[in-house]
């Protein structure tokens, strides 16, 4: 019998990835909720899945609203902040859209479970959740500011909405994970990349992406994996 990062016995030696029990049990959350649901998860049978009481598993967390949250703030926190510093960059409005779409569309697509799968369940629209909506809102919002930029800089005309696309683009990672969890379709670690050049061509870019992505790797980089 071990123990967790908070002292308490455990039932079984470790099950999970993670540097602390804290992050084991997000990773156990995490597939229970992609793989079996958010409704027919307790979070008894996430205890389980970590190997430790659940009594332990309320120290770290006192419900399963809470840990559900933490996952999917996960998912536009980061961003948001990758968003804001490309915001004020010198890069230029192509250059900062691409920057964006590639870093969150690979954080999509290389995380270990599908949460943005989760993005729909009717528990989200709740009070409770209030501030995770908020987050992705401002998430959107600086994206459409991003995308409006770059339409005036290039002077092209298009059609009112575009500004929301990039946005919805990245956001197809999420189906296409789900269509290949179900053996639809086939992986490719180069789709982050293939979604950024979809963010830009949908706003008027006509010319190579290869500066685009040169830039976009010197502001923010892409890390070789994300932790959920």
């Amino acid at each position: 019998m071990s123990t967790t990062g908070a002292g308490r016995p455990r039932l079984t030696t470790k099950k999970r990835p993670g540097e602390t029990a804290r992050e084991e049990i997000l990773d156990a959350a995490a597939e229970l909720f992609t793989t079996r649901g958010y409704t027919n998860t307790s979070t008894r049978m996430i205890a389980d899945a970590v190997g430790m009481r659940q009594a332990s598993l309320y120290h770290h967390f006192a419900t399963k609203d809470e840990l559900l949250d933490s996952l999917l703030s996960g998912t536009v926190d980061e961003p948001l902040a990758v968003g804001r510093a490309v915001r004020d960059s010198d890069a230029t409005a192509a250059e900062r859209v691409y920057a964006l779409a590639w870093f969150d569309a690979d954080q999509l697509s290389r995380s270990r479970w599908n949460l943005g799968a989760l993005y729909l369940l009717p528990e989200l629209r709740e009070e409770r959740f209030d501030a995770f909506r908020q987050h992705r809102y401002e998430l959107m919002d600086l994206y459409a500011s991003l995308a409006s930029a770059m339409i005036v800089e290039s002077g092209v005309e298009l059609v009112p909405g575009t500004e929301d696309l990039p946005f919805r683009l990245v956001e197809t990672v999420v189906n296409g994970r789900a269509d290949r969890e179900n053996g639809r379709g086939e992986s490719s670690a180069e789709y982050a990349q293939v979604v950024a050049a979809a963010a830009v061509r949908v706003l008027g870019w006509t010319g190579p992406t290869d500066s685009l992505r040169a830039c976009a790797a010197r502001i923010v980089g892409v890390r070789g994996a994300a932790a959920y």
